[in-house]
């Protein structure tokens, strides 16, 4: 009879646990409903720095004579470069490479690329003309782009109008899922980094010794707001 009792209170005792498990989970409150909202605001602004790439190059067959050319050239181009106010100069891109043929002994040529950059696009667009009529450099391209300030500032004017389109979106998702009152989750504010300008040919003469006309054009500035939407109070979408 006693181990019939203990068997007895021991079943009681798990169906009691059982219930008070199953209670819990029905009781467990409901998860808020969360969404994701993204919103970008975004504005065109003149360029205001232009980037030239000019190249100095030599064939010969010999190397060390056409390095000598090349580093001669390069020098002077450099010099008329600094002397050129708002200019900023830089070498990059030395190479040396064999040059094979059938019909000939191998020949080498060498290339070594000149980085101009300024705010000043009429100084930097003589300076390029200057360089390939008096020493001899080749364009290999260039381009423009929105200096880091204009960008930072361009950025900060876009954030607020970014986070009222946020919201303003939030709201009419809130409302699409029957959410009465909703309050902001983790938000995130991304900005369209200035990309590392390339070589590109945005020019309208590119000729050596003729005059370089150009045109900044525009860049395209962005701010997005993406983050949770948490809904506090959901009414029942009319079916």
């Amino acid at each position: 009879m006693l181990k019939r009792g203990l068997a007895a209170c021991c079943a009681l005792a798990l169906c009691a646990g059982a219930h008070a498990q199953v209670l819990r989970v029905d009781n467990a409150p409901t998860p808020q409903p969360v969404l994701t909202v993204s919103a970008t605001t975004a504005t065109n602004v003149a360029n205001d720095r232009m980037h030239a790439w000019l190249r100095a190059e030599a064939e010969s067959a010999d190397a060390a004579q056409a390095g000598n050319d090349v580093n001669g050239r390069m020098a002077r181009a450099l010099a008329r470069a600094k002397g050129a106010r708002g200019v900023d100069a830089a070498t990059s891109a030395y190479s040396t490479y064999p040059i094979e043929s059938k019909d000939r002994a191998p020949r080498w040529r060498v290339s070594q690329t000149l980085t101009l950059e300024s705010s000043d696009f009429l100084a930097l667009a003589a300076l390029v003309s200057r360089l390939q009529a008096d020493d001899g450099l080749l364009v290999s391209g260039m381009s423009f782009s929105v200096s880091p300030a204009t960008q930072r500032q361009t950025e900060n004017e876009l954030i607020g109008q970014a986070i009222r389109t946020w919201q303003e979106r939030a709201q009419v998702a809130a409302q699409g899922f029957g959410g009465a009152t909703w309050r902001p989750g983790h938000v995130a504010i991304q900005t369209n980094e200035g990309a590392r300008p390339q070589p590109m040919m945005r020019v309208q003469a590119l000729a050596a010794a003729a005059p370089v006309n150009v045109e900044g054009g525009r860049s395209e500035v962005s701010v997005t707001v993406s983050g949770e939407v948490i809904l506090e109070t959901v009414r029942p979408l009319p079916r």
